[in-house]
């Protein structure tokens, strides 16, 4: 199991390449996280949601993802509510207090039979934490932390950012508050994201040694790989990053409660490509593309693009000849009207769209989720895609004359996952995923970067699954050469050593 001091001190990535590594020494290997709060999440073959972080844990583990993995996922929407989504299905709408007190036992249940399962299916379960195991106001209630360690008598990592400071302290700091039981199963403490000379650590490194009795057994430098983020925390880092000579500039619109960002890592990949996340108060400027991303309260979201005055600058881009694109909940924003009779997400009523697409959407209390295999017809014809579908509403086309309804055209063969206009500037999908898809993502570049008179990029390219591998096998590579567990595993796990 690996826990940290802190939130992200690099539990997700050190889980990552920890599953790689094992996998890579021969033996079957899942990830698990009990309860993740996230935005960004994944739908399985089965249909199932899960966090998208144990997505990616297993595609590093040579794993299908399933369920199991991620038994509840708390989904944040206001209002200090989550929607919560046990066993991969969206079960109910409920604010911290109510749902401890009426999820606590169904939610360890379910992370009892996950587990039970994943022992049963794989050599090797690695388990991931949340947040710190020693918030003693909130241990009581914890089903992420300890309580999962203690349950499988796990060998334990505890994960510290020394990067922020005060690192020994944290380390120090969390064990004293950790009942002897759990702190017993604490076999070794990683330090990550550490830059600098190595030498001047070591006598720190002896001294917690000393005072602890647990053997740091890695220090892990910082790794400045483009690693799928779990939380809108991480966009405030990325916008830091920027990377120098590009040539196309996309404006992602950092929604207050933005979903599934991830769908945009594969552009951030590009070497020719920036993409700046702005927040609805900020200009918007003149990049070549403003993309408006999903997001778990469409309504709500909306109604602040509205009074920021970020709809009106959309608005007025598109009409300068911008190019705009919706996904998901941003490709409801897009339409004319949204609807939510019901308060499903807070906001009951009907409300103006940024009037760019004539589409109109009411949300729905059956959720959507569901992969999906399409051959698309912008901006090339005949390209596969696939993706998959996190949504709680339905989208209908106005009714339109002929000559109307010829300005806008089905995006895929399924006419019901997106739609362009004529002149390919405003483009709206339900697919996450969809730039995942290396040929139809370059083709979309290629049409920006036609308006710009830039040559065109090679459309045959890899999907980024492919760069994704590249990505766990060099997570790999740093963690081998600079984390030591032979002599854990060895005594903990009867295993063969690495």
């Amino acid at each position: 199991m690996v826990v940290g001091t802190t939130s992200h001190a690099g539990k997700s990535l050190i889980t990552t390449a920890l599953c790689r590594v094992l996998l890579r020494h021969g033996w079957g290997v899942s990830p698990f996280k009990g309860q993740n709060m996230a935005l960004n999440a994944y739908v399985t073959q089965e249909g199932k949601e899960i966090g998208y972080a144990q997505a990616v844990q297993a595609w590093a583990a040579g794993s299908r993802p399933c369920v199991e993995m991620n038994p509840i996922l708390l989904k944040p929407q206001g209002d200090m509510t989550s929607q919560v989504v046990l066993m991969g299905r969206a079960v109910d709408r409920i604010g911290a207090h109510d749902y401890y007190k009426q999820y606590f036992n169904r939610g360890w249940h379910a992370i009892e039979k996950s587990l039970k399962y994943l022992s049963q299916q794989f050599d090797v379960v690695v388990c991931e934490g949340a947040g710190s195991p020693a918030e003693i106001n909130l241990k009581h209630r914890d089903l992420t932390n300890m309580r999962v360690a203690l349950h499988l008598n796990a060998l334990t990592l505890l994960v510290v950012d020394i990067d922020r400071g005060g690192a020994f302290a944290h380390v120090v700091g969390t064990l004293e508050l950790l009942e002897p039981e759990e702190r017993a199963l604490i076999k070794g403490v990683i330090i990550n994201k550490f830059r600098g000379q190595r030498s001047l650590l070591d006598s720190g490194i002896t001294w917690l040694e000393e005072r602890t009795g647990i053997p740091v057994v890695g220090v892990i430098p910082w790794i400045d790989e483009l690693f799928p983020a779990e939380d809108s925390l991480d966009l405030l880092e990325r916008n830091f990053k920027k990377k120098q000579d590009t040539e196309l500039s996309i404006a992602v619109i950092r929604l207050p409660r933005i979903a599934n960002f991830t769908d945009f890592d594969p552009l951030e990949s590009e070497p020719t490509v920036s993409v700046n996340y702005l927040m609805p108060n900020q200009t918007l400027g003149y990049p070549d593309a403003v993309i408006i991303p999903g997001t778990k309260t469409t309504i709500s979201d909306l109604r602040i693009l509205h009074e920021s005055g970020m709809a009106q600058e959309i608005k007025n881009y598109a009409a300068a000849g911008g190019t705009v694109m919706g996904i998901c909940g941003g490709f409801q924003m897009l339409g004319t009207t949204l609807e939510d009779r019901d308060g499903l997400e807070g906001h009951r009523g009907r409300y103006p769209g940024l009037e760019l697409l004539p589409l109109a959407t009411s949300i729905t209390g059956q959720k959507i989720s569901r992969q999906r295999s399409v051959t698309s017809n912008y901006p090339q014809a005949g390209l596969p895609v696939t993706g998959y579908e996190i949504h709680q509403g339905r989208s209908q086309l106005l009714e339109l004359t002929e000559e109307e309804g010829s300005a806008y055209q089905p995006l895929f063969n399924d006419s019901g996952l997106g739609i362009v206009d004529s002149t390919q500037l405003i483009w709206g999908s339900y697919l996450h995923g969809l730039f995942d898809n290396g040929p139809w993502r370059r083709a979309w570049l290629n049409h920006l970067r036609q308006r710009r008179g830039l040559p065109f990029l090679p459309t045959g390219v890899a999907n980024y699954r492919e760069q994704r591998e590249a990505i766990f096998n060099t997570l790999a590579d740093i963690l081998e050469a600079n984390l030591h567990l032979d002599p854990i595993l060895e005594q903990v796990m009867g295993k063969q050593s690495l």
